[in-house]
């Protein structure tokens, strides 16, 4: 069996219960570790390993996690899947490893999402609007709201505002 065939049996035969529960937002979900829960039986039939490998991504806006979810055949054979999740310096309650390890998490799930093909559509992760970017009506009922006084940090508790709106939303 292919490395692809591999791959094609796991993402039609994967199951993984969203057992987790955050009492915050009031919604079911999966880690990292349930998918790779999940995974294990099919690593022995099936005759290959996954491993996970993350990189520190720094840049001037946001440190960010590279994740890289690598499944190995027992032939030698690789197929990996990539993620990018950015660290929030500034999440409140929490220490700066909570921060990063937060961002681990996040980023691993994802990255073995994306190699097995798991749909997270009901996730609040998926459903909620932080963090989104803002459609143009939205652009212009920001910048009436800071115009009358209100607070740009408001703003980007709710959206990811691109630097160049950043900017503009500063000089209004």
């Amino acid at each position: 069996m292919t490395i692809y065939e591999k791959l094609i049996k796991i993402q039609t035969k994967f199951k993984s219960k969203k057992s987790r529960f955050n009492s915050f937002g009031k919604y079911y979900f999966r880690s990292a570790e349930d998918i790779l829960e999940a995974i294990k039986p099919f690593e022995k039939e099936l005759g290959f390993t996954v491993t996970i490998n993350e990189e520190f991504v720094d840049n001037e806006i946001l440190p960010m996690l590279k994740t890289t979810a690598t499944l190995h055949d027992d032939k030698g054979m690789t197929i990996s899947a990539t993620s990018i999740v950015g660290v929030d310096l500034e999440q409140k309650g929490m220490q700066m490893p909570q921060r990063f390890g937060s961002a681990s998490s996040y980023g691993k799930k994802y990255a073995l999402g994306n190699l097995f093909l798991i749909d997270d559509t009901q996730d609040s992760d998926a459903t909620n609007t932080h963090g989104k970017t803002m459609s143009p009506v939205e652009v212009q009922k920001a910048k009436a709201y800071v115009k009358s006084g209100g607070k740009i940090e408001a703003i980007k508790k709710k959206y990811q505002l691109t630097p160049e709106l950043e900017r503009e939303l500063k000089t209004l």
